[in-house]
């Protein structure tokens, strides 16, 4: 029973195994593409997936086509529109795959007939929920009141391994500076 979204559930609150094997049979494993999308600005989301495999990039896009990276999702984490989806309105945003990924799925209805069934999906919920609440302030924090170099330097210790895994002005728009100005600290760095 202890695939990976089991083990990661467990790392966060006491899983009784019934409901571990309840959990197992509403997930479904599905494959992404590099370049897909999981959910679309204008989709109403109906279901949300753990990452087993690959990486993806939260990320609006204005009328003028310009792209705006919100955050990066590895491995061991949610991808969701959740606010959407709680609320059952149209995403405002994308969530793509930049590269080949392996997702395990469950639909919203499956999981709000999990949480009502035992209360550790509550505090699951409650944990996650937590986390991604404080990422969200940091980050907001971060984007106000540091300069674009140490906002790098943070995103070189956040996400080590992204470098080299993604385009430079993906990297430049999750720091909400230009694909020049992210050029000229790279180089100011190296010197």
């Amino acid at each position: 029973m202890d695939n990976q979204f089991i083990l990661f559930i467990k790392r966060i609150i006491d899983l009784p195994e019934v409901e571990g094997v309840k959990v197992l049979k509403l997930i479904k494993p599905v494959r992404i593409a590099k370049g897909e999308y999981y959910i679309r600005e204008g989709q109403v989301p109906k279901k949300f997936a753990f990452v087993e495999k690959g990486l993806f990039r939260y990320l609006y896009i204005n009328y003028k086509g310009t792209e705006f990276t919100k955050n990066f999702i590895l491995e061991n984490n949610f991808i969701s529109a959740y606010s959407a989806m709680i609320s059952q309105q149209p995403s405002r945003m994308f969530i793509e795959a930049l590269e080949d990924s392996y997702v395990y799925e469950i639909s919203y209805t499956d999981w709000l007939d999990l949480k009502k069934g035992h209360e550790c999906w509550n505090r699951f919920l409650l944990a996650i929920v937590e986390k991604a609440f404080s990422i969200k302030e940091i980050r907001e924090r971060d984007l106000l009141l540091l300069e674009a170099q140490e906002r790098y330097d943070i995103f070189k210790k956040e996400f080590p391994t992204l470098e080299n895994r993604i385009k430079q002005h993906m990297i430049a728009s999750y720091l909400g500076i230009s694909p020049i100005s992210l050029s000229r600290i790279r180089s100011k760095l190296m010197h």
